[in-house]
């Protein structure tokens, strides 16, 4: 079945890479997709394929660029979507993030890409994230775990 992409001009005309049956789930189950994407071909891909979806974000990348990704797939069906976030307060995530990046600049341009290590703070903005653009995973690194630590706990359950 080709997917219509929902991304470009263009139309993707090949069919979604499917397994053979030794390797597929078996009927009563199925594996959750993870995908991270970025470009045209990858988010249809994503859309026929994934439970949940991140993407692949820069640091210039606004909020309102990544929040308008967000609604075109929540427009689609109903995904999953993570956020990667490789900066809590200050601190920058190592290996996820350039060795450059900016903290400072990153709160100036309201980025998706940071956390505030204030608990408080950062429980507000993950529930602005959550209303705003429907992501319902965070994906940070070890050494943010616990700055990180009180927010999951007021969280749990909402």
């Amino acid at each position: 079945m080709a997917s219509a992409n929902l991304f470009s001009s263009a139309v993707i005309a090949t069919p979604p890479p499917r397994f053979p049956a030794s390797v597929s789930d078996a009927s009563d189950f199925h594996t959750p997709v993870v995908m991270a994407v970025r470009g045209p071909k990858a988010r249809a891909l994503a859309v026929d394929l994934a439970d949940t979806v991140t993407f692949m974000t820069m640091p210039d990348d606004s909020r309102a660029g990544i929040m308008r990704m967000a609604a075109e797939f929540r427009a689609i069906r109903d995904f999953e979507l993570a956020l990667h976030v490789p900066v809590v307060g200050d601190a920058v995530s190592p290996f996820t993030a350039r060795s450059d990046t900016d903290p400072a600049a990153l709160r100036a341009a309201d980025s998706l890409l940071v956390l505030p290590s204030d608990p408080t703070a950062a429980i507000e903005e993950v529930l602005r994230r959550r209303e705003e653009g429907g992501f319902s995973y965070f994906v940070v690194a070890a050494n943010a775990a616990d700055a990180l630590a009180p927010v999951v706990g007021e969280l749990i359950g909402h």
